[in-house]
């Protein structure tokens, strides 16, 4: 159990990618993290592109950032509507301000590039978003997991394992 008494905050929405929420939320939790669910409304179920439900925990507007270790940030179409979130975006922005591990993975560097937190940063996504982490500042880079500094950044599904062994290694440091 490597990450026992480390909690993470994971944000959710309506149409986030079903594996990119599940898996990563379960193998968290079978490191040993307490993951808290984070939506536009608490005690909400939200269901993913393919119908997997998921129920928040807490709404955005009242999380508190400093209650967390690290952050993360699934793909699908619902990253498009948080980073449309004031809250989202000031939450991911605590985040890094305190450097702490932020996971992202496919369209979840939407969220990051709004929050404008990517110049300068190698990154790794779903080449459908390159263009918008390029003109947000980041390095874009076609690989299956990229770590640069506080920053976890993973393609699509396929990527999973190699991007949460990284995740996973950045929260227990």
């Amino acid at each position: 159990m490597e990450l026992l008494e480390k909690n993470v905050l994971a944000f959710c929405d309506t149409d986030f990618e079903d594996l990119e929420m599940w898996y990563p939320v379960l193998r968290l939790r079978e490191a040993g993290a307490t993951v808290t669910i984070a939506g536009p409304e608490a005690g909400k179920v939200y269901k993913g592109k393919y119908g997997v439900p998921l129920e928040s925990d807490i709404s955005y507007a009242d999380v508190n950032s400093s209650r967390f270790d690290g952050l993360y940030v699934p793909g699908g179409w619902a990253p498009d509507k948080m980073r449309r979130d004031a809250d989202v975006l000031k939450l991911t922005r605590e985040f890094h301000e305190a450097s702490k591990p932020i996971g992202q993975i496919c369209h979840a560097g939407w969220v990051l590039a709004s929050a404008k937190i990517v110049k300068g940063y190698t990154m790794t996504s779903t080449p459908g978003i390159k263009d918008d982490l390029e003109n947000a500042g980041a390095i874009w880079v076609d690989e299956e997991v990229v770590v640069d500094r506080n920053l976890v950044s993973g393609r699509r599904p396929p990527d999973l394992p190699a991007f949460m062994r990284e995740l996973i290694n950045l929260l227990k440091s």
